[in-house]
């Protein structure tokens, strides 16, 4: 009887025999489509039920009292899976993924196939205040990785499924495939050309296809444009950019104050507990909190703005506008900092849909209060640009954040206000903010890849690779003589690292300089060398990127620089090995 792994080599065999690579790359990308689409379905569903058990008959009447415990029974789930069941960190859906394309060539762990599956749908079921976008994108990558390592896809290849997986989740997620391709190119900054473009096509139509299958046409958000974008609204446009812009800068300082908070906390146990007691207190004083909040964002939307706070425990005159306003910027206020508790707390979402319910609550709290001053804009519309707006900020997508909206609603005439308020919004996040949530850890470490294609081929290269160590030390201590017979008659190379008994670097001799001497026996006992060895023109550290060592090289004007870790010798590169090295990663990336 023939195995599972005699038949795949049977299927493999066969496909290089009738498939082309491109071909095989379409087939791929199909099938990677289908899956991401699948584990978006797959997550939403579980939420969704954990969801209606909670919030459903079955404890609706305790409900209300149980808001401050249900987060803490989340996060301690989730606590459990990571420790017992998963035993590996998960890490935040979009950042990780990010760095497995910087530093790991796209492999990606096979654990996280289904990791994100089962602790996001805990986080987020249980009140945790995040979205399940980044989780949805992480199984999605780890699969399009997987996939492409199942089937030996070179580098660039598997770089490209990562991207289609992508593509899919949110394309799945939302129903917007266009929106979909231009955030997998946004985000992973991969090429658009034909090569990338067809594939992405591809996986984009397979997951809202997949989508349909299981849901029907029934999105996220129910809402269609009604009012058509006015030009005498423009000034009040420019207005909500720049506060959307100030709203996202305050987004991310939060993410970043309350992540360094906790990490002050050594223990995940301490973190669980202190977080979920501060996400419980949010949510018993302010429930619109809960999980995602796709109900607030709709019935904002909608104009439904009793039914947007109407779990709000506390008597409120709706015919109060600015009672109404102040309701609404307090939720958005709070958003933020439940959401990043969430996450420091060890909980697994995401933060595309807290940008989209911070932008609703802000837009239409704005087209609430220029109504009031005697003027007529449209809430709905104010909403709608309020989410482009944070997303753009947020995020640092601005093209996502206009095509999403725009699709999603059907919202196509109101493209001058989603550019307008896109554009400035993220002009002023990024003059304050250089770098989004997900990738701000990425570019201090230097390992954020980006549309530099230089830059992107430096970062994958590692430098543990191109040290060399066929170089034969000696101490300061030794005399000329005892140097050229144990070192130099010895070695192949022209250069030698002077050490002392600890292995400390302390200098070099080059075979050139000392030359000379080589002739001259009446120095050979008299001379030592320390007499002769000088510095190094540039010291290479092992934790330096390999765009830093590049640079090095060019300063120095040197061939062979060591390498020093904690001040101890390690090895020396030479240029020659690292130009080599950067011209087959070049071919293997772009090829």
């Amino acid at each position: 009887m023939p195995t599972t792994k005699s038949i795949f080599k049977k299927i493999l065999i066969w496909r290089y025999k009738y498939i082309s690579e491109r071909q095989f790359v379409y087939v791929l990308s199909v099938l990677v489509g289908f899956l991401a689409g699948l584990g978006t379905f797959i997550l939403k569903d579980l939420t969704f039920l954990i969801e209606s058990v909670i919030q459903g008959n079955l404890i609706k009447d305790y409900h209300y009292t149980l808001y401050f415990i249900f987060p803490i029974i989340g996060l301690f789930l989730v606590y459990w899976m990571k420790k017992f069941i998963i035993k590996k960190e998960i890490g935040h859906g979009i950042s990780t993924t990010l760095h497995s394309i910087s530093k790991r060539n796209a492999m990606i762990e096979r654990y996280k196939m289904f990791a994100s599956l089962i602790t996001a749908p805990l986080t987020v079921g249980f009140g945790g205040s995040a979205g399940l976008q980044g989780p949805a994108v992480s199984t999605g990558a780890a699969l399009g990785s997987n996939i492409a390592q199942l089937f030996h896809m070179n580098t660039k290849t598997r770089m490209l499924l990562v991207g289609c997986a992508t593509a899919g989740a949110m394309s799945s997620m939302f129903q917007a495939p266009i929106a979909a391709i231009i955030f997998a190119v946004e985000i992973f900054s991969l090429d658009l050309a034909f090569a990338s473009l067809v594939p992405l096509l591809l996986a984009s139509v397979s997951a809202v296809i997949t989508s349909y299958f299981f849901v029907g046409t029934d999105v996220l958000f129910g809402f269609k444009l009604v009012d058509i974008f006015q030009v005498e609204d423009i000034p009040f446009y420019i207005a909500l950019a720049f506060l959307t812009g100030i709203a996202s800068v305050y987004f991310s300082k939060m993410y970043f104050k309350i992540t360094r908070f906790f990490d002050r906390f050594k223990s995940p146990f301490k973190k669980l507990l202190i977080g979920g007691v501060a996400i419980g207190t949010m949510l018993y004083l302010i429930p619109p909190l809960y999980g995602e909040g796709y109900g607030l964002i709709n019935n904002l939307l909608n104009g439904n703005t009793a039914a947007a706070l109407k779990d709000i425990p506390y008597n409120i005159d709706l015919k109060n506008v600015y009672m109404v306003v102040s309701m609404l910027l307090l939720i958005g206020i709070f958003k933020a900092i439940a959401m990043t508790t969430t996450f420091a707390a060890g909980g697994v979402g995401g933060i595309f849909i807290p940008t989209l319910f911070m932008g609703a609550a802000l837009g239409n709290a704005i087209a609430k209060i220029i109504n009031e001053l005697g003027f007529s804009v449209s809430e709905s519309n104010f909403t709608l640009i309020g989410m482009t707006g944070l997303m753009a900020g947020v995020l640092h997508a601005p093209l996502t954040a206009i095509f999403l909206i725009a699709e999603i609603t059907g919202g196509y005439e109101l493209f001058v206000p989603l550019m307008l308020v896109a554009a400035i919004s993220y002009a002023f996040t990024k003059y304050f903010v250089s770098n989004s949530i997900y990738t701000v850890e990425l570019a201090k470490r230097g390992e954020l890849i980006t549309h530099n294609k230089d830059k992107n081929v430096l970062m994958m290269m590692r430098i543990d690779k191109l040290i060399e160590k066929n170089f034969i030390a000696i101490t300061s201590e030794m005399t000329l003589g005892e140097m050229l017979k144990k070192s130099v008659a010895k070695s192949k190379r022209n250069i030698f690292p002077v050490l002392d008994e600890k292995k400390q670097f302390l200098g070099i001799v080059l075979l050139d300089d000392i030359r000379p001497m080589m002739f001259d026996q009446n120095q050979y006992d008299n001379t030592h060398v320390s007499d002769f060895m000088k510095s190094a023109p540039e010291i290479i550290f092992q934790n330096d990127s390999v765009e830093k060592v590049m640079q090095k090289f060019k300063e120095s004007s040197a061939w062979n620089l060591p390498v020093v870790h904690n001040g101890k010798y390690v090895g020396f590169i030479s240029k020659s090995k690292l130009l080599t090295a950067y011209r087959n990663k070049l071919i293997e990336v772009t090829s």
